[in-house]
């Protein structure tokens, strides 16, 4: 069994950090079920795999392409790992290549996240797009770095499957000046009435903010979600509510 070098022990934990996943153009996956994805993934390039031994010898066939390949012990593989439980496998990737496809965008549903910092809604959003299909995100410069760890694994691989795509609002509207944009704030138009078009862009805002005065302003349309009746809640949770309007969007 190969044991991991100090250099290359330093090189996997500076990943957690983005000033590093910005050098390098790497970063870092874990867990049995996201790295065979990646592995399948033809999106992906992996540099590097560190696994334990027996997770490597039931996957050999899928690691064939893989530049360096480390066999651990399940207390190696706890040192480089971010995870409390380490599960099996660890992968070092170059970063995607995001695309955008304009007839898909023209033609179909996409998310706009103005300042979505928190690395577990990011994901969640991520992953609520691919259950709907919705194949283009775009979000603010100021929103969390999709190659957060933390963004990484809460996507359960979604991000391979989605674009993610940073610019600002104006350069996507003007770019897509014909699709109808929709704002999620506290006091809009009911989802539950509003009769909603095939295709748009759906604006998410900040976790604790919402979305700006000057946003809201460029917008043709501000949504909500009524509360009911006898709901004590000011407001939900970013991540869920773009999970119920998604679902109101392709309810047609």
């Amino acid at each position: 069994m190969v044991s991991i070098t100090k250099n290359k022990l330093k090189y996997i934990r500076s990943l957690q950090q983005k000033k590093f996943r910005q050098k390098y153009n790497k970063f870092i996956a874990e867990g049995d079920k996201l790295v065979l994805e990646i592995l399948q993934s033809k999106r992906t390039k992996i540099e590097l795999l560190v696994g334990t031994a027996d997770w490597v010898q039931a996957h050999a066939s899928l690691l064939r392409q893989i530049g360096e390949i480390i066999p651990v012990s399940e207390r190696e593989l706890k040192q480089v790992s971010a995870l409390p439980t380490p599960n099996q496998a660890l992968v070092i990737a170059e970063m995607l290549a995001p695309e955008i496809i304009p007839e898909r965008v023209q033609n179909d549903w996409s998310l706009y996240l103005q300042t979505i910092q928190d690395p577990g809604n990011m994901g969640t959003i991520l992953r609520i797009a691919d259950w709907f299909g919705i194949q283009h995100v775009f979000c603010s410069f100021d929103s969390a770095d999709i190659y957060n760890p933390k963004v990484i694994q809460s996507t359960m691989g979604a991000f391979l499957r989605t674009q993610l795509i940073r610019m600002p609002f104006e350069e996507l509207t003007n770019r897509f000046p014909d699709l109808p944009t929709y704002g999620a704030v506290l006091h809009g138009n009911s989802i539950y009435t509003h009769a909603f078009p095939s295709k748009g862009i759906l604006v998410m805002g900040n976790e604790s903010k919402g979305l700006p005065k000057d946003l809201q302003a460029q917008l043709d349309q501000l949504i909500t979600i009524p509360a009911h009746r006898v709901s004590g809640m000011e407001s939900l949770n970013v991540g869920v509510a773009t999970g119920i309007i998604c679902a109101a969007l392709r309810k047609g």
